[in-house]
């Protein structure tokens, strides 16, 4: 039985929904940039741990529903890996932009919701900062959270803007500028949450490892995949000279 705090919280935040943008483990279909310099498996476990770490962190958070949108091939596969934990939702029509449509289509529906869009690949994120972005989306059209890639790694709004997607150009260094024009065109204010980075490329995943060495408990199931595929990350880092790049924020 929930207790009269659990009730409180839920009804203060009654219309938040967190939607992880996802993808069924398959190899060859997720990361696909990162097989580039790491095995087909590794990566493909890779993928599932970080999915299963950005639901918990989803799942962390008070008084947000989360749900998953994947394409239709996969809702089947992503519903029987992760239970019954969440919702599980086919998207209409192929690619990130037609997901990112589907989201708001189907969530914003029955209007007063908050809907956040996030993307799969950055569990070691604060939860903090999740909430903070609906706190955003309060007083704002739109809430966005940029990658210092140029992309973002979350995107939100309150109701259904199919126009805000169009033509994006996702997965390029162009997204963000793209993403905001289409608000500006639209006439919706946005707010922003703090650079981040997610998981696209080894460069990402060196800076990703260090991160998780000193806090494993961001991302538990991502910190067990490098212990486990530890050799083959020692020859990528080996192989970019034992450097990582880091963003600006992360540069002391």
């Amino acid at each position: 039985m929930e207790s009269s705090s659990q009730t409180a919280e839920s009804l203060s935040h009654p219309n938040r929904t967190l939607v992880i943008m996802a993808k069924a483990p398959k190899p060859g279909m997720v990361k696909t940039r990162l097989m580039e310099s790491l095995p087909a498996a590794a990566v493909t476990a890779l993928y599932r741990c970080l999915l299963e770490d950005t639901l918990a962190l989803g799942m962390s958070l008070k008084g947000v529903e989360v749900a998953v949108m994947c394409p239709e091939p996969d809702q089947e596969e992503l519903a029987q890996l992760l239970g019954n934990r969440v919702q599980v939702v086919a998207q209409k029509g192929e690619g990130l932009a037609a997901g990112l449509i589907s989201v708001f289509r189907h969530f914003t529906a029955c209007g007063g919701q908050q809907v956040i869009a996030f993307n799969s690949d950055s569990p070691h994120l604060a939860p903090s900062v999740l909430d903070q972005a609906f706190e955003i989306l309060a007083t704002q059209d739109v809430v966005v959270g940029p990658t210092h890639d140029g992309g973002y790694y979350l995107v939100g709004a309150k109701a259904d803007h199919p126009t805000l997607f169009e033509s994006d150009g996702l997965g390029t260094r162009s997204a963000l500028d793209r993403l905001l024009t289409h608000t500006k065109a639209l006439e919706l204010s946005t707010g922003f949450t703090e650079p981040f980075y997610d998981i696209d490329v080894a460069n990402d995943l060196m800076l990703l490892a260090r991160e998780l060495r000193l806090a494993p408990a961001k991302a538990p199931r991502t910190a067990g995949w490098f212990g486990e595929w530890q050799k083959e990350v020692a020859q990528l880092g080996d192989s970019a000279g034992g450097r990582v790049k880091l963003p600006p924020s992360h540069r002391v």
